[in-house]
């Protein structure tokens, strides 16, 4: 009996974006989304009209509704502690099937209906328990998981470093955002194997973005003295303009800081001045009207 032919994908689940690509001629190609993005924010949003938005319209929405959002649920794949989202809970496999099910509609946008088989790309370091979840994610986004493989296995492959001639011992490292992995790889007989794996899932561009966001909470509770990580939408601003700053300071050696800031004098204060001339223009209308 013949295996049915059907289309397989390669999907990288990352803690900060995503992507998915098929094999073309024999080399790899991106399966865009329909806005032509190539990669897509991992970010989750149940709008307010209870439909799900995964991408840049969910990472957009971090500021102003940030009960709404969840981001990196990566790191939390393989744990049975549920994940709460515009006030219902979710396991963390049930959120990345969101991420990959809107994966899915970019196959389905290439290659038509029917099934379509994935290998999806963990770091090495995974559990079996973080393993089981990510394929379990894939199955409930509607996909035939054919492998779960190792993220340095599959960088590996991308450089096409099977094709060597002569078996080689690799070190291949992989940092991501919110992931470190590195791994040595024996490549005998154009055959990849990992042999040693070290990382840290708590070391990444997340991390280095959030140690951004304390420094800055800092300057500001000691110049303003208010604490802006006890509010959610201005947490989630200063972890926008963190990320905005890491970016800028990959290529120049100093960023500059904007941050609009308000004592809860000032902000008191501001407040007492706009309802006393409200009460002021009230009490006009009122005279007026006598």
């Amino acid at each position: 009996m013949t295996r049915p032919t059907r289309p397989i994908v390669g999907i990288d689940l990352g803690t900060t974006n995503s992507a998915v690509a098929y094999i073309n001629n024999g080399k790899p190609e991106i399966i865009p989304s329909p806005h032509g993005q190539r990669i897509i924010p991992s970010v989750v949003m149940i709008g307010l009209d209870g439909k799900v938005h995964v991408g840049d319209t969910a990472r957009a929405a971090q500021i102003a509704m940030p009960d709404r959002v969840v981001a990196a649920v990566k790191r939390k794949m393989g744990s049975t502690e549920p994940v709460t989202m515009a006030g219902q809970a979710f396991l963390p496999q049930e959120i990345s099937a969101m991420i990959l099910r809107e994966i899915k509609s970019y196959v389905d946008a290439k290659f038509g209906p029917g099934e379509k088989e994935a290998v999806i790309t963990v770091p090495a370091y995974f559990t079996d328990e973080q393993r089981r979840a990510t394929k379990q994610a894939g199955e409930l986004a509607g996909f035939i998981v054919e492998r779960i493989i190792n993220e340095p296995t599959a960088a590996a492959m991308a450089f096409g470093l099977e094709r060597l001639e002569e078996d080689k011992h690799i070190l291949v490292y992989d940092l991501g955002g919110g992931t470190f992995d590195v791994s040595i790889v024996e490549m005998m007989s154009g055959i990849l194997e990992v042999k040693a794996s070290a990382g840290n899932n708590h070391l990444g561009g997340e991390d280095f973005d959030w140690r951004l966001v304390g420094w800055l909470a800092d300057k500001i509770r000691k110049a303003h003295g208010v604490d802006p990580l006890k509010d959610l939408r201005a947490k989630s601003l200063l972890k926008e303009q963190a990320e905005r700053i890491k970016k800028e300071l990959s290529t120049a050696p100093q960023v500059e800081i904007h941050l609009l800031v308000l004592s809860t004098q000032k902000l008191t204060a501001r407040a007492r001045a706009k309802v006393d001339r409200a009460l002021l223009i009230a009490g006009k209308m009122t005279d007026n009207s006598a």
